[in-house]
Parts: structure tokens; C-alpha cells; sequence
């Protein structure tokens, strides 16, 4: 009996790591998908219908039609052809079939485990909150493909956000569970003490940079302004007239969330250096590795997100950045899960 307990909370392990990575492998394709504005490829959802993919000529004239009626063919791409249209259409679709084989990979597994009774119930209640945000991220993801296929040659870059948002919420829950498995504890993340609180700040910070970042993706604002340090030949873009308080908060202004993006970027440095302090002040041995690892993916998100800027938004450079930047939120959570009481 024992041993086949062990078996089932081994595998558990396991199942949590795969869908980790799974997540991962999504987000990086969700930005080559939006990297190459082929997130409007399909413009059907086809949750059933669209598991494969078109196998005739008739088929791929089909969506091509379909794609053609809508303002980023019209206004963009109108002279693109059948086969550059079956570039944007497979990134499009392999994103959406990595989505649906996260569902079933979740799904299956988890109805097992809670027939098995040998899992934790508070673990047990975490997979089941995570399986309603798989659901819930795949709501999103058409919500936000909806709102490119009407008035927009591109999606809305406040949709394009939650849906980053909420699958970056995601792998950091699957994270979370997993450091809790290893360390065979129930720390919880939301425990407010003084001792937490410096770094939940830190991980908060991140998460609105990120949000920022998916801002500028959504509005292309990366194709404005793309030199390093100034703006142009300013550190505030010249081209921003404030006329009232409200203007301060115009998300939909290229100019402004790109500067946002930078100004909070080195918020979050000069941050990190308050965490340093904090950390070697009060002698927190045992964050000292893990801090050095949050500093090395923080210094080369920043160095990644420069190049990609003044490289004229080069395609590795930019895809690299929103990697590291998963990497970063893992490392935050890890320096944060160590200290976390």
C-alpha cells in the first residue's frame, strides 16, 4: 500500500513538472505568435473543428478567404499570398493545439488524483484552481483574437495582457505547488508578514513590468523611439503633450507606455539593490545563491530588452527577452518561497 502511494505522489510530481513546462512552451510560442502577427491567422475559434489542421487545397483556400475578410489582410497584408498566409496560420495553430493538449494533460491526470485520495487536499485544491484558469486562459484567448477580427488590424493590447497575465499566473501557481512537493511543506504565497512582504512587492513589480511590456507588443510601440538611453534625443519622448492629470494614464499613447516600460525597468534595478541591502544587512545566508540568480536573469532581461529595442525589434532577441522574463518571475518566486514564513 505504501509503495503504491509513493508511486502516485511520485507521479504527481512529475505530472505538475510536465504541465510546467508545457506552460512554459505556450507563453514562448503565445510570443513568436504575437512577434509575427499571426495571432489573427484563424479567425474561427473551432475548439473541436480545428484539432487538425487544413489537409487540402480547398481547406487552405477556405481560411485564407476567411483571413481576407478581415482589416489586417485589408489594411496590411494585401499582397500576401497562399503560402506566406500558411506561415502566420501555423503559429497561430500550434499555439492553440499546445493549449488544448495543456487541457486534456491537466484534465485527465487530475480526475485520477482525486479519485486516488493519496494526494494533500490543500494540493488537490490548487490543481483544480489551476485547471479552472486553463479553462478560463482559453476563454481569454479568443476574447482576445475577437478583438482584432472587426475594427483592429491587431488585438487589443489590454486583452493581450490578461491573457499574458493569466498564464504567467499560472506556471507560477504549477511553481509554487512544485517547492512545496520537494520541500514537503504548504507555504502559502499570499502570507502577509513583514519578513514576506519585500519581496511579494518585488514579484508584484514584475508582473506590472511584464504587463507593460504586453502593452507595448499590443500598441507595437517598440516601433517607435528605438534608441537607448534617450528617447530620441530625450529621456522623455518630446513628442507627449499633458494637458490634464488624465493624460498621464493614456495607455493607448505608444509614446507614454514605452517610457513607462523603460522608467519602471529601472524602478525594479534600483529595487533590487534595495533587496540586496536588506537581505546581506540582516544576514540571510541561505538567500545569498538565490538573490545572485533574481540579479543574473534581472540584469539580462534589461540588456535583452535594449537590444531588442535598437535592433529594430529583431525576432530572437525579442523572443529571448520574454523568456528570461519567465525565468525572472521563477527566480523572484524562489528567492521569495525561501524566505516565506
Amino acid at each position: 500500500m505504501f509503495s503504491n502511494e509513493k508511486k502516485i505522489n511520485i507521479f504527481f510530481y512529475y505530472w505538475l513538472f510536465v504541465s510546467l513546462i508545457l506552460v512554459f512552451l505556450i507563453v514562448i510560442i503565445g510570443g513568436l505568435t504575437r512577434i509575427t502577427n499571426s495571432g489573427l491567422s484563424i479567425t474561427e475559434w473551432e475548439l473541436i473543428t480545428g484539432i487538425l489542421p487544413p489537409m487540402s487545397d480547398n481547406s487552405w483556400n477556405l481560411y485564407f478567404e476567411q483571413y481576407k475578410k478581415i482589416p489586417q489582410f485589408n489594411l496590411i497584408n494585401f499582397n500576401m499570398n497562399l503560402d506566406e498566409f500558411k506561415v502566420i496560420f501555423y503559429w497561430e495553430y500550434i499555439h492553440r493545439i499546445l493549449a488544448r493538449l495543456l487541457g486534456l494533460f491537466f484534465l485527465l491526470p487530475l480526475i485520477y488524483f482525486y479519485f486516488s485520495k493519496n494526494i494533500r487536499k490543500e494540493y488537490m485544491f490548487v490543481c483544480f484552481l489551476i485547471f479552472s484558469l486553463i479553462v478560463l486562459q482559453g476563454i481569454i484567448g479568443w476574447y482576445m483574437v475577437k478583438s482584432g477580427l472587426i475594427n483592429d488590424v491587431t488585438v487589443s493590447h489590454y486583452r493581450l495582457s490578461i491573457h499574458l497575465v493569466t498564464a504567467l499566473i499560472i506556471i507560477s501557481m504549477i511553481f509554487w505547488l512544485l517547492k512545496n512537493i520537494i520541500s514537503k511543506n504548504k507555504k502559502k504565497f499570499f502570507q502577509i508578514s513583514i519578513n514576506n512582504f519585500p519581496f511579494q512587492i518585488f514579484i508584484l513589480m514584475i508582473f506590472i513590468q511584464i504587463i507593460m511590456g504586453a502593452f507595448v507588443s499590443g500598441l507595437d510601440a517598440g516601433q517607435i523611439y528605438q534608441t537607448w538611453p534617450l528617447m530620441g534625443n530625450s529621456f522623455f519622448p518630446n513628442d507627449l503633450i499633458f494637458k490634464n492629470l488624465s493624460d498621464l494614464f493614456e495607455l493607448n499613447n505608444r509614446s507614454l507606455v514605452q517610457f513607462y516600460h523603460r522608467a519602471f525597468a529601472y524602478f525594479i534595478i534600483l529595487y533590487s539593490f534595495f533587496l540586496v541591502i536588506f537581505i546581506y544587512k540582516n544576514k540571510l545566508n541561505e538567500l545569498y545563491k538565490p538573490l545572485k540568480i533574481v540579479l543574473f536573469f534581472l540584469f539580462l532581461q534589461s540588456i535583452l530588452g535594449i537590444l531588442t529595442l535598437i535592433s529594430g525589434l529583431n525576432i530572437f532577441l525579442a523572443s529571448f527577452h520574454q523568456i528570461i522574463s519567465v525565468l525572472l518571475i521563477f527566480s523572484a518566486l524562489n528567492l521569495y518561497y525561501l524566505r516565506a514564513k
